[in-house]
């Protein structure tokens, strides 16, 4: 079966392997890009270009909750969030995951995804290694 694939990329702590790992439970040639740390615009198109682009933005408070460990601030988000310019302005859809759970964000990716007739597998895909931190409910 030849799936679309549909890459995440957003800001850290956005929750793109938290979707990813949710998108490919469901079926979907889901898989992450680290776009956030690279200096090259469009890396999210260099390598294998997807079908269907997903953005995946938060605000501060939202990262800091989910990644404590990491001393955020609105300099580091406005490095990330010009590094992401290319890929935003591409995006297929864009996704505020600031105040939505894991199951929100992954409901709009997975309503957008079927609306726009994406096909999945019939079962679960292999999982891909996480990358930054899990983001853990509260």
């Amino acid at each position: 079966m030849n799936l679309d694939l549909v890459k995440i990329v957003g800001v850290s702590a956005a929750g793109k392997s938290t979707l990813v790992a949710g998108l490919r439970r469901l079926g979907y040639n889901a898989r992450p890009v680290a776009q956030e740390h690279s200096q090259v615009p469009d890396m999210w198109q260099r390598i294998r270009p997807p079908s269907w682009l997903i953005f995946l933005d938060v605000d501060l408070t939202a990262q800091g909750k989910r990644r404590p460990d990491v001393s955020w601030n609105e300099l580091w988000r406005r490095t990330e969030l010009k590094r992401l310019r290319h890929a935003r302005s591409h995006a297929d859809i864009v996704i505020d995951t600031s105040h939505l759970s894991q199951e929100g964000v992954l409901n709009q990716a997975v309503d957008f995804l079927r609306v726009n007739s994406v096909q999945a597998a019939p079962g679960p895909l292999e999982e891909l290694p996480r990358t930054g931190s899990v983001w853990h409910q509260e």
